[in-house]
């Protein structure tokens, strides 16, 4: 898509949070290690998680010693990927990078590339204090919260200057690679549906967990896609603590007031580059189309011009009566008005219906006959001509951190 921005949450909702100054980057700080707190408290999150979590606050030593996650050395994580060599690397994003590698699926020992699990590993630039906060929130949310529909943390290392954090594979990469790089094949109505299902759960697990979490990161270069198309969520270096006890929302100094609907409104944006197939913020567009929230919502509610805003790579081949729950789905996310969004619960349901038999059945007639071919082999690649596909955060583009 060009010079397309941030893919999901450039769209400021201005009812949860206060305006930010453009292009500040989440890891703005430039204190030294030697800043960080001994006991850096984060609260821990169990949900409906198969694992027991230690009673709240935590500080760093406990949340670093957990006994889902592998503790790796810096020398075990460079031999697993050939020692961070040009060819492994797959991706790249504000926070460093993501490089490929493989280790004994049981002694979690490096091994020979191909051979034993593949896996990622993020590798963060050393940035300080907000860098290492984030880091250990990942570490603190991934170690505990188990779920289908969130990538899984295998391990960490934390070693002098050296903060890295190893994955699960994940060989579709990420929605965002999909839906806006030149490639890939389109995704089918059916895929899309299913991907919104998978990220639907994630978020609806993290909201009703026992102590809810805030993702506050729903975009769609955190929703990764495995080998079915399954979607996981990642990147949970900005979640937050739900609101607790009398408190309807948590207070943060950028933010505002914050609450799970925040997340819903950042989903329904989501949702409708699924329908649209156009990414949330597209310099290359004029006026108002720039802005994919401004752009659709006239059509969202209107059965007869709704064909305008779905992506032309479909064909029309969807159902109309699904296209249209879905649009209206993705309208009632985006209100301007916090309180009258559905919850992530609700959201789901009404993802499954049209997912349903029934809903899929009848599909509308293409609205315009568009030969299924491939695109110009232009891909947007990673440095070195790799392509960055499979891994946690592999966003070229840092996105405006607003909700």
């Amino acid at each position: 898509m060009g010079n397309c921005l941030d893919s999901s949450s450039a769209k400021v909702d201005t009812t949860q949070r206060s305006h930010t100054p453009s292009g500040v980057s989440r890891i703005s700080s430039k204190t030294s290690r030697s800043s960080v707190p001994s006991t850096l408290t984060i609260p821990s999150y169990s949900g409906r998680s198969n694992s027991e979590c230690p009673p709240t606050p935590r500080t760093e030593g406990e949340i670093l010693s957990s006994p889902n996650l592998k503790a790796f050395s810096f020398n075990e994580l460079k031999n697993a990927t050939r020692n961070f060599r040009p060819d492994s690397l797959l991706g790249e994003g504000g926070f460093g990078y993501v490089f490929k590698g493989w280790i004994d699926e049981n002694t979690m020992t490096a091994v020979k590339p191909g051979s034993g699990m593949v896996v990622a590993v993020k590798k963060l630039k050393p940035e300080g204090f907000q860098g290492h906060k984030e880091w250990l929130t990942e570490v603190n949310y991934l170690g505990q919260l188990h779920h289908p529909n969130l990538v899984k943390l295998i391990g960490y290392c934390l070693e002098g200057e050296n903060r890295l954090l190893v994955y699960e594979f994940m060989p579709k990469g990420s929605l965002e690679n999909h839906l806006f790089r030149r490639g890939p094949q389109p995704l089918p109505w059916a895929v899309r549906i299913k991907v919104a299902i998978g990220a639907a759960r994630g978020l609806s697990f993290l909201h009703d967990a026992k102590s809810q979490v805030i993702y506050r990161d729903f975009k769609a270069s955190n929703i990764l896609l495995d080998a079915e198309f399954n979607a996981k969520l990642s990147d949970f270096g900005l979640a937050k603590a739900g609101p607790t006890g009398d408190r309807t929302h948590v207070s943060t100094q950028v933010i505002g007031r914050l609450t799970a609907k925040s997340d819903v409104y950042s989903f329904g944006v989501v949702l409708l580059e699924l329908l649209s197939g156009r990414c949330a913020v597209d310099k290359t567009k004029v006026g108002v189309e720039q802005n994919l929230v401004d752009w659709a919502k006239p059509y969202l509610g209107d059965k007869r011009r709704l064909f305008r805003i779905m992506d032309t790579k479909l064909g029309g081949q969807y159902p109309q009566k699904g296209a249209y729950m879905a649009a209206n789905l993705a309208l009632q996310c985006l209100s301007t008005e916090a309180k009258v969004r559905p919850r992530m619960s609700e959201v789901l349901t009404t993802l499954e219906q049209i997912d349903s038999p029934k809903t899929v059945a009848t599909h509308s007639q293409p609205q315009l006959q568009i030969p299924s071919q491939k695109s110009p082999m232009r891909h947007h690649h990673s440095p070195l001509n790799l392509t960055p596909s499979a891994s946690p955060l592999v966003s070229h583009r840092q996105s405006p951190r607003v909700r």
